[in-house]
């Protein structure tokens, strides 16, 4: 007796349909499953057998043989439980309706309850690309699976429960989400207004917002790096309802989906330690998983102390800054994740924190801070747009009372309005920002009158930048534009842009 059942697997951050095939021949009794299975795919046998016989049916006695197709594409997890558990169930006649036009996915416990697995919602959007109606999944994945509109998607807690709702022994009525409920706008928790003073450093952050640039902040210990890296995604835009399922799909790859969250509404923030490997960094891994420039998808990424990390962690980040996606390649197959972020790094001047520093005296000598500068190499430096020097507050300040600064809300405002210029004016040709100029397109929509060209050119010159570092320039030149509302860039934007820029020169020794 054959059987044919469908479920879905992930590859990469999107997901394909397998067809799990299942023969119940003649012979010695056995259950083998073909077709690329890692290990928890062939741990699948003990479970099925037990949850088949814990929930009141007959395992068969015969000769299983069970086929994943494609069966050149190598496949992992637990979530391939049900649909063998359907498929036998099938094959035994216990099953007695079509199984056409509906995929079953979920993790079967010994008893027959259906558990939660990673993926679902790119599960769940994968099998309504490929046409089919409806879907099963696991009462635990239930909201995540409803975010898919055009598809029925059926929430079950036991695989009895399965076998009934396909036998129409009992109704089931599709899991139905009100999404409006959770896309609302996030409370982040902490406010710029809660920052005293730093006000080159907002500006700076607010122009990163505006046209989503990189940004290295330079400053002594306890002069409130990590405090504005925190509340920079408060001045980011909303998502829209398509990038927070891009970031929803790869946090429930990867697992990381809050337990009652069904679809991410919060830009990301990511804030990994120094000691952070190579592999976790970019992802990668035996069976390649999203690392945390995937999980800083559309948000931000924040690495503090950079000297600190492995020198080849800081430059692999290099590819992902140029082209947002990283692409990592295994002998079973290649793999292609989003990295579309924005980075934000944070360093002190010297190993001690204090050269520059007026109020602490710096004990380093040239050489160790030469050497720890120099954990920055100058190509990573080149793909960042925005420097800018962190002072530590005078001691007065912090007990100064009555002092207004500007919400989270007000400055966000503003980033809005940026962005949506810069959404208008590069509504055709398939980027979002400023940031992502590049060649012609610069040179299009970064033109400069005589004046101002000239000043460039000699400051390209006098600081010796690089053919990179004179474009970012003029990418930042165009968000201080667009942030003022001007339609030109004026010799001022350009000023401001080299500026930060050169902001941590007295620092850098070359």
């Amino acid at each position: 007796m054959l059987s044919k059942v469908k479920t879905m697997a992930i590859l990469g951050i999107d997901a394909y349909v397998v067809d799990v095939e299942i023969d119940l021949g003649t012979g010695i009794p056995s259950f083998d499953i073909v077709g690329l299975g890692d290990t928890e795919v062939k741990e699948a046998r003990d479970r099925v057998r037990a949850a088949i016989k814990n929930s009141g049916f007959d395992f068969p006695l015969k000769k299983i043989t069970v086929n994943l197709a494609p069966a050149d594409i190598k496949k992992e997890g637990t979530a391939f439980d049900l649909p063998l558990a359907v498929g036998i169930l099938k094959g035994t006649e216990v099953v007695k309706n079509d199984l056409e036009n509906i995929a079953f996915i979920g993790e079967l416990s010994l008893d027959g309850s259906l558990r939660g697995v990673n993926g679902v919602l790119p599960m769940v959007m994968g099998a309504k690309e490929s046409g089919i109606l409806s879907v099963v999944v696991p009462y635990e994945n239930a909201q995540e699976a409803s975010v898919v509109k055009g598809i029925n998607v059926y929430a079950m807690k036991s695989l009895k429960e399965v076998v009934e709702f396909l036998n129409e022994e009992k109704t089931f009525n599709p899991f139905s989400l009100d999404i409006e409920n959770f896309f609302k706008s996030p409370d982040y928790g902490v406010d710029f207004s809660e920052v005293k003073g730093q006000e080159n450093a907002k500006r700076v952050l607010e122009i990163a917002a505006a046209g989503s640039h990189n940004v290295l902040m330079i400053g002594p210990p306890g002069s409130g790096k990590t405090m504005l890296a925190r509340r920079f995604p408060t001045i980011l835009p909303p998502l829209s309802f398509e990038e927070a399922l891009e970031v929803t799909k790869i946090y429930s790859i990867a697992g990381l989906l809050p337990k009652g969250t069904p679809l991410m509404t919060a830009r990301p923030f990511r804030s990994p330690h120094h000691t952070v490997s190579t592999v976790a960094l970019v992802g990668g891994g035996k069976y390649p998983k999203p690392g945390e420039v995937s999980l800083a998808h559309h948000g931000v990424l924040f690495l503090d102390e950079i000297p600190e990390f492995k020198k080849d962690a800081i430059e692999v980040l290099r590819q992902p800054l140029e082209d947002e996606f990283v692409t990592i390649t295994r002998v079973n197959g290649s793999f292609t994740y989003p990295s579309k972020f924005i980075l934000i790094l944070a360093m002190n001047p010297c190993p001690c924190g204090y050269y520059g520093d007026d109020t602490h005296e710096c004990h380093c000598s040239v050489n160790e801070i030469r050497r720890y500068q120099n954990k920055i190499s100058g190509p990573l430096l080149d793909r960042i747009d925005l420097h800018v020097e962190v002072r530590p507050l005078k001691k007065g300040h912090y007990f100064e009372e009555g002092e207004e600064t500007e919400t989270s809300a007000t400055i966000r405002e503003r980033v809005e309005k940026a962005r949506k210029i810069q959404l208008e004016r590069y509504k055709n040709i398939g980027i979002f920002s400023n940031s992502q100029l590049k060649g012609n397109l610069l040179k299009k929509y970064c033109r400069l009158d005589t004046r101002t060209k000239k000043f460039l050119e000699e400051a390209f010159d006098k600081l010796s930048l690089s053919a990179r570092g004179y474009n970012k320039v003029l990418k930042v030149a165009r968000t201080i534009a667009d942030l003022e509302g001007e339609e030109n860039i004026k010799l001022e934007h350009v000023a401001e842009a080299l500026q930060y820029r050169i902001a941590d020169s007295k620092y850098w020794y070359k």
